[in-house]
């Protein structure tokens, strides 16, 4: 049975990409329905009855699966048979139920397909439902962080750059980079396996598995690419296996579990008990894979790393867990929550990026060496990729190097992220500059995010707590209070506190952090 629903399946251009599993309940139809549709079928008939004739295999049925196939589901082969009745059918598949709803009315008098009202239509819909997006134009000063010039010459302060430790526009970070570009040129050259593997490339993995523990680590063009790739490509390598995600993760890994194919079970945004049972649902010897983040940007909570890895040698699973916005802020060296913490060695998998505190670009994955050879070899984000620029890469490598020995921004970003939180909170206004909207966060939802730096000191920060108060009272926003008393949003007004991961003691500023001190 499998081998003839095979050979039906090559034949078949509407179930190539159809599992065999389901051509197999398919079966049980009652013959003489699957005859019927398999008549109906313009395309497969004559196809299936070559088929069968080569092999010697004897049917009155030509096509017994094609017709049965849900057409929400069908693909029209590369060349489409133009019969009459082939057309009739691929119509009435584009007006299906499922697939109208995705099809803007955009045909033309000539009934073409007009594209370009298509683009405007779907755009029509970003500016009806208000989560069309507007671009400032904003030019960060490298000699004047944190302000910037926008596209007509006026200065502001810049409250929203993920720059978080000001490391773009260090003295060290920029001269490593500028003479690496005189020595190397722009662009690395090509691939990795190709021309594009610099000792700098390897220096750069070498620190970062040092940074975070591991035997090795992996360069990306990003993080998004660096998470998207290695779920895609470790989930639909492993068999059978299951991803447990939690439900705030960011969009890399979103993507990356969807395109993995893999089973998905979301659990509750940092719920354990829910992850727990949802563990015990899947058999402990079936592959599993928990993916989660150390700090979830949008809502400022912490991943229960510990309490995750527990869970995770219980039920036989590795984690998979992304540092983004934890990497050069926290830990003795910058290695993020987990090693603020102690919990390094019991995560299995960790990505980070560059593009954050350590304030250039790239992304990166750390863990076994095994592990790490294997997305080498197999994913194609790292593959098909050109490499890091050199100059960029050395820039990396000052910063990451820089933030290893000095806990001078780390400790400042903390003080005046306390400072500014306290103020606006002595004010009543929710500190959740740029706004985040949908999909970033749910409709509803939508928040400005500021992200206050080393370089924003108490004189900036009374000018934005004027500017923000201001706009508070001219536009009627609501406080905290306002708030809670329908119920709180995201988090405002309904009584819930963050806690302070970073402890009291660890934020003595040395005599080294004078200078910068007095900068900010």
């Amino acid at each position: 049975m499998e081998a003839l629903l095979q050979n039906y399946k090559r034949a078949c251009p509407f179930l190539s990409r159809t599992p065999v599993s389901a051509l197999r309940k398919l079966s049980h139809m009652p013959a003489s329905a699957l005859s019927a549709s398999a008549n109906r079928c313009p395309v497969m008939s004559k196809a299936i009855t070559n088929v069968d004739a080569k092999r010697g295999i004897s049917t009155s049925v030509k096509c017994p699966f094609a017709a049965a196939v849900d057409r929400a589901s069908f693909v029209p082969p590369r060349h489409y048979p133009t019969s009459a009745a082939a057309a009739s059918l691929f119509k009435e598949h584009r007006h299906s139920k499922k697939h109208v709803e995705h099809v803007a009315p955009v045909q033309s008098a000539s009934g073409l397909f007009d594209y370009e009202a298509f683009y405007n239509h779907e755009l029509d819909k970003k500016h009806k439902d208000k989560s069309y997006r507007y671009f400032n134009n904003i030019n960060r000063l490298a000699k004047a962080f944190p302000t910037a010039h926008t596209g007509t010459g006026e200065r502001v302060s810049v409250w929203c750059s993920n720059d978080y430790l000001g490391m773009s526009k260090h003295p060290e970070v920029l001269a490593s980079m500028k003479n690496t570009l005189d020595t190397y040129g722009a662009g690395a050259g090509g691939t990795r396996n190709i021309a594009g593997n610099a000792q700098l490339h390897l220096s750069l993995e070498e620190e970062l598995a040092s940074l975070h523990n591991k035997p090795a680590a992996l360069v990306f063009s990003s993080c998004f690419v660096a998470n998207d790739a290695t779920l895609s490509t470790l989930a639909s390598k492993l068999p059978g296996c299951v991803i447990f995600s939690d439900a705030s993760n960011h969009a890399s890994m979103i993507h990356g579990i969807r395109n993995s194919r893999a089973e998905k079970l979301v659990f509750r945004h940092n719920d354990l008990v829910h992850l727990e049972q949802l563990l015990q649902s899947v058999p402990v010897g079936t592959p599993k894979i928990i993916a989660f983040e150390s700090v979830y940007s949008m809502c400022g909570s912490i991943g229960p790393i510990k309490e995750i890895a527990a869970l995770a040698r219980k039920y036989n699973a590795i984690t998979f867990l992304d540092e983004v916005h934890a990497v050069g802020m926290y830990g003795a060296t910058g290695g993020g929550v987990a090693e603020y913490i102690g919990a390094m060695d019991q995560i299995d998998i960790i990505t980070g990026t560059l593009g954050k505190a350590y304030g250039v670009v790239g992304g990166y994955i750390a863990g076994s060496s095994a592990f790490v050879d294997m997305m080498r070899s197999y994913a194609p984000g790292f593959i098909f990729t050109t490499s890091l620029p050199p100059a960029v890469v050395a820039g990396t490598l000052t910063s990451i190097r820089h933030l290893k020995a000095s806990k001078t921004e780390r400790t400042l970003q903390q003080l005046h992220t306390r400072a500014l939180k306290t103020r606006l909170g002595e004010l009543g206004i929710p500190i959740y500059v740029q706004s985040i909207n949908y999909p970033t966060v749910a409709v509803g939802e939508e928040r400005l995010r500021i992200t206050p730096t080393p370089g924003h000191n108490g004189e900036l920060m009374e000018v934005l707590v004027d500017a923000l108060t201001g706009i508070w009272e001219e536009r009627g926003l609501k406080y905290e209070s306002d708030w809670a008393r329908i119920g709180g949003r995201a988090g405002v007004g309904r009584g819930l506190r963050v806690e302070q991961l970073v402890a009291e003691e660890d934020l003595v500023l040395t005599e080294a952090a004078t200078p910068l001190v007095a900068a900010a």
